[in-house]
């Protein structure tokens, strides 16, 4: 009789969802921030475009998940709504009348402060993308663009998780996701025709 060989079965989101929420709520949010703290970060900052910022609206979110994670009723993963505290919170913030006046000096204060040793968001994603002016050029588009190529492309979302993050119907996320796709496109296209102008 040959040898029996055993396969590992991982965890499925729902299962590991189930682990964390029968933990104590401290630890449950170490064990949340441990798994989804950079990726959650990563994407604010495709907001705000600020580090100081990033961390405030970083810091928000996962309160908010501390707060609220016994209400967590499994319509979606668990990763899917803690991303969408995080577009919500990001939103809020870019909404508020802080942000609208403020946001020059924020900015400066940022700079200066600023060390240049620090891996800021930006560089975490800049370092994990194949292309740093691929990346910038994502960031030139719209929010609404801009939110579902992070979360399709970088953060490996479903249409259904885009759907629950933000809160649209698939077919509005589909047509979102292509609109923004050819957009980036465009985007790519005037950049090369601008460096043939000027070779």
């Amino acid at each position: 009789m040959g040898e029996q060989i055993m396969v590992k079965k991982h965890p499925s989101h729902q299962e590991e969802t189930i682990n964390v929420l029968e933990m104590d709520s401290t630890e449950a949010l170490e064990k949340i921030m441990d798994e989804y703290g950079d990726d959650v970060k990563r994407f604010i900052y495709t907001y705000v475009k600020n580090q100081a910022d990033t961390d405030d609206i970083t810091q928000e979110t996962f309160l908010t998940v501390y707060k609220k994670l016994h209400t967590f009723q499994y319509k979606s993963s668990l990763r899917t709504w803690i991303f969408s505290i995080a577009i919500n919170k990001s939103k809020d913030y870019l909404r508020s009348f802080h942000t609208r006046h403020d946001n020059l000096f924020q900015k400066m204060i940022t700079y200066l402060t600023e060390s240049q040793d620090n891996e800021t968001p930006e560089k975490q994603i800049v370092d994990e993308s194949e292309s740093h002016e691929f990346m910038t050029f994502i960031l030139q588009l719209p929010i609404k663009y801009r939110e579902v190529l992070i979360l399709y492309y970088f953060n490996d979302f479903s249409i259904k998780e885009i759907s629950h993050s933000l809160n649209q119907k698939e077919s509005s996320v589909k047509t979102r996701l292509n609109r923004a796709r050819t957009r980036l496109a465009n985007i790519l296209e005037d950049s090369s025709n601008l460096r043939s102008d000027q070779s």
